[in-house]
């Protein structure tokens, strides 16, 4: 099993890219960060390394999506609560990035999106995980309630 994840992402502007992060809060890794490459720390073992484009070019032989036109990945990240989720959007909105979609409440899990510089796509997202476990049991319940109720008709 993995031990760490390193995202690759194309960025046109890597000082550009890497000062709207640490707006956002983020750090970056220097043991991995240059002229060609920015290491993102999402979490603990978890990066987004923001290439340059000719760099990211060395590593691959297909074209560079544009971001702002195709979706290439979405990237989710979590948040300790709601607050927290809709502080960062509207950060990353006042620092150059966009809104991408509205907010969503699906109630054990709550959803906003901003795009970055260069249109990549970031959800960030609360999950309450004592409704996830309610909705757990619920369908623990349902399940043993159809099987024993189909069981016995």
């Amino acid at each position: 099993m993995a031990k760490q994840i390193f995202v690759n992402m194309a960025v046109k502007d890597l000082k550009k890219s890497m000062a709207f992060f640490e707006k956002l809060g983020f750090a970056f890794n220097q043991q991995f960060t240059d002229d060609n490459a920015g290491c993102l720390i999402i979490g603990e073992n978890i990066y987004a390394m923001l290439l340059v484009e000719k760099f990211f070019k060395t590593f691959t032989k297909k074209e560079i999506c544009d971001a702002t036109k195709s979706t290439e990945v979405l990237m989710g990240i979590d948040a300790e609560s709601k607050e927290q989720v809709d502080e960062m959007v509207k950060k990353a909105v006042e620092v150059g990035g966009s809104l991408y979609a509205e907010p969503q409440d699906h109630g054990w899990m709550y959803q906003h999106s901003f795009a970055d510089l260069y249109g990549h796509q970031w959800e960030v997202l609360y999950m309450d995980e004592s409704a996830t476990q309610k909705i757990a049991d619920i369908k623990i319940l349902f399940l043993f309630y159809y099987f024993f109720h189909h069981s016995i008709n």
